[in-house]
């Protein structure tokens, strides 16, 4: 038996994952599915914090998919804020993928696009499937404008959703500038406008994405929402709970998002019980369960460890198929017993 370690550097991954986008969301589509069906084991992410430095963290997610993936693995992601003063980006992160039937690495890839990708490819999945199916959104409003959401806005764009409008709102305006100059495809849209006002965007947009890093609520008057547009809540904590007890909840799993003062978490707290839960994205799209547009529909991911198994698995076997590895034969030392 060969025991080869492949390294796939982030270069190789963009390059995959920028082709390919449709194909990536139908790769999370498949892990969700599975993940539904009792494939998977995902266990609760682990959180490495420290006492000098409060707002870093390196989180470890370990995962196995099964159903044909048939792979198990870790993504270890740090996330540093004070990076962003220092001119580079807050997150860094690694996968390592395992084979499920002997245990060995088989690779390491750059992970942070991994993440992001996943992340996005979930959030226009759940677009597509709670919208009706549609591809179509009036104004598209973007709370937090960073590398998460260059790759949400990215990823509507490619699997063809048509945007009229745009609304960027982020708590530094120069960020907000930056994403219109550098990021948006402004001859798809009509307008692409940066908004000093959030609570006038979430007012006036059908379709609105929360990417930002806060950590508690605020975004509080429920009535902003009367108009029920579509939420894609990504960054977890935005929302007070009232807002979630007035709308339709869609999440990624159920126990995994009630932990850690998530919107969600905060929600359970409040009532006591879980039944402003709708259900979750695999329930969607298997016509288990069911939304409407008569109340806001708000989707709040977790974010599983399966997910960046599924796009890391499909992408280590892109590489492979296309010689755009780094192979070590020599990585493993004494491998006869």
């Amino acid at each position: 038996m060969q025991f080869e370690l492949s390294i796939i550097n982030g270069k190789t991954v963009f390059d995959i994952v920028r082709a390919q986008r449709s194909e990536c969301v139908q790769v999370v589509r498949e892990a969700y599915l599975a993940h539904a069906d009792g494939h998977s084991v995902n266990p609760d992410s682990y959180f490495l914090k420290f006492p000098d430095k409060p707002d870093c963290r390196i989180i470890a997610l370990p995962a196995y998919l099964g159903n044909g993936f048939d792979v198990a693995g870790l993504k270890w992601i740090a996330s540093y804020p004070g990076n962003i003063q220092r001119g580079f980006p807050r997150a860094s992160a690694v996968l390592v993928l395992n084979n499920y039937e002997t245990g060995y690495p088989f690779a390491i890839l750059e992970s942070s696009i991994i993440s992001a990708a996943r992340t996005a490819a979930s959030a226009v999945l759940a677009a597509h499937w709670l919208s009706g199916q549609s591809c179509r959104a009036h104004s598209l409003g973007i709370v937090g404008t960073g590398f998460i959401a260059r790759y949400v806005y990215e990823f509507l764009l490619d699997t063809g959703w048509t945007i009229e409008d745009v609304q960027l709102h982020d708590r530094s305006p120069v960020e907000s500038e930056k994403f219109r100059n550098t990021a948006c495809h402004l001859e798809r849209h009509r307008t692409v406008t940066v908004v000093p006002d959030v609570e006038h965007l979430v007012r006036t947009c059908d379709l609105i994405v929360f990417t930002t890093v806060a950590s508690t609520p605020h975004i509080v008057d429920a009535t902003l929402f009367d108009h029920n547009p579509l939420v894609l809540h990504i960054s977890l904590r935005d929302l007070a709970p009232e807002i979630l007890l007035r709308s339709q909840n869609v999440v990624d799993d159920v126990e995994h998002v009630m932990k850690a003062n998530t919107s969600p978490h905060l929600a359970e707290q409040q009532t006591g019980n879980r039944s402003f839960v709708t259900g979750t994205l695999a329930d969607i799209m298997t016509g288990r369960r069911s939304v409407d547009r008569s109340r806001p529909i708000i989707f709040s991911p977790f974010g599983m460890g399966i997910l960046d198994l599924a796009v890391g698995n499909w992408v280590y076997g892109q590489a492979v198929a296309s010689g755009q590895e780094l192979r070590l034969s020599d990585f493993f030392y004494e491998t006869v017993r």
